[in-house]
């Protein structure tokens, strides 16, 4: 195996088993709540569970800064925080399904799925940073590629799979399983020999110099808003962030309930529209790794926002015939949402190009999660509204407000590509 190949089957293997509880977060739960009939207020404050996944810039500079072990920097950490997913899913596995209507049960419930996200956006960190180290400019589209490949496998698993198999098997034995997957996917990493990068060096410099060890988070904060304030393109870029998922946050909560009240069985959901979505994601991830080798990303980044945005249209036409009561057939629905996963990967693989394109490799896990923390915390506090919007307004309205929204926000994109284009940043 060449060491490209094993760098990806890396890349691939961390990202899967970052992905398994993820997928039941994102997919199984808000199924699992619906069909027992939790509105969709409540739905939407799950998503609180998900704010490491927002939160995690504050300790992205320790990550950076710091080993654990001297057997890899950001490996160091990769592997504890596998073993601790680990131990998480073993505990989750002990807590009765049938009983979260008790308050004790439903308190160990929330804190072991927040434990696990904790942990979860920690290992993601590192992961970020190794990968913006490793993978050369020329490789960036194809490790991004094989990260949404492998985060989408884990949704599979851990949102279709779950759904699929929980009639079948019990609670215990789904998340033991789920437990197994993270082990095996941690072997190609204990197998790994990291490299000393960029931004070890430096940190192991600062680690020497007791003043930055004293820096505050404040100041710390500041020197990264001025690395993206310091020029035009950083300051579009920054706004594209800013504006990129809130159609997404706005959304998320809301379209699997929509699919619940359409008629669709856990079974539907879990193999007809998860399972087969997350396989469509594969297929999208791929699509874009390949277009990328011929087109610039400012065009891919164009027509996968409006690709996305056109499967969030076709949403609100499917709420129509929940309003009416009216039958459909259900080939319909698995159709839009297959194309609606597919087309969120493609634009995924080309954001998370983008990220790493604008991440320096001496902050490498910092700025990566800068980023991506700055879209999932604007995607998170409107996730939480979501689902009140969604009750007040009903589907139709909400979807539709939702869409003429996302025409609006095209403009940050549009801006952002036009003035790097013209600056002749056609990167491929």
């Amino acid at each position: 195996m060449s060491p490209n190949t094993k760098m990806y089957v890396l890349l691939f293997s961390l990202y899967w088993a970052q992905g398994l509880p993820v997928g039941f977060m994102t997919h199984a739960l808000p199924v699992i709540l619906r069909a027992e009939g939790v509105s969709l207020t409540y739905i939407g404050g799950f998503g609180l569970l998900m704010a490491p996944w927002a939160l995690k810039v504050l300790w992205a500079p320790l990550v950076d800064r710091h080993h654990l072990f001297n057997q890899g920097h950001y490996r160091s950490w990769i592997i504890p925080t596998q073993l601790l997913t680990m131990i998480t899913l073993i505990i989750l596995s002990f807590i009765p399904i049938q009983s979260l209507n008790q308050p004790q049960y439903l308190f160990g419930f929330f804190v072991a799925l927040l434990m696990m996200n904790s942990i979860g956006a920690t290992q993601d960190i590192a992961t970020d940073g190794l990968a913006v180290n490793i993978l050369k400019g020329e490789q960036q589209h194809l490790g991004n590629m094989f990260q949404v490949i492998g985060s989408r496998l884990g949704f599979i698993v851990g949102g279709g799979a779950i759904l699929w198999v929980l009639d079948a098997l019990t609670w215990q034995t789904t998340f033991l399983c789920l437990a197994i997957l993270v082990a095996f996917n941690t072997l190609p990493v204990l197998l790994y020999r990291e490299p000393q990068h960029a931004s070890q060096s430096i940190n192991n410099h600062q680690d020497d110099d007791s003043s930055s060890k004293t820096q505050s988070f404040v100041k710390a904060l500041s020197h990264y808003l001025k690395y993206f304030f310091q020029n035009r393109e950083l300051r579009l870029w920054f706004f594209v962030l800013c504006s990129i998922k809130v159609t997404d946050g706005l959304s998320g909560p809301i379209l699997k309930p929509l699919l619940v009240d359409l008629g669709l069985s856990k079974t539907q959901i879990g193999v007809n529209v998860t399972m087969l979505g997350a396989f469509a994601a594969l297929i999208g991830a791929g699509i874009a790794g390949w277009l990328l080798r011929f087109y610039s990303r400012q065009s891919a980044l164009i027509t996968f926002s409006l690709l996305k945005l056109l499967s969030l249209i076709a949403f609100a036409w499917l709420s129509h015939y929940e309003a009416r009561s009216s039958e459909l057939n259900v080939v319909w629905i698995y159709i839009i949402n297959t194309l609606e996963d597919m087309f969120a990967a493609m634009l995924l693989v080309i954001i998370l190009t983008l990220v790493m394109q604008y991440s320096r490799k001496e902050f490498a896990g910092t700025d990566f999660t800068f980023q991506v923390a700055l879209m999932a915390s604007i995607a998170g506090a409107l996730y939480t509204l979501s689902g009140i919007l969604g009750d007040w307004l009903g589907y139709t309205s909400y979807l539709i407000l939702i869409c003429i929204l996302g025409l609006f926000l095209f403009i940050p994109i549009l801006v952002w590509s036009r003035y790097t284009a013209q600056n002749k940043h056609q990167w491929n």
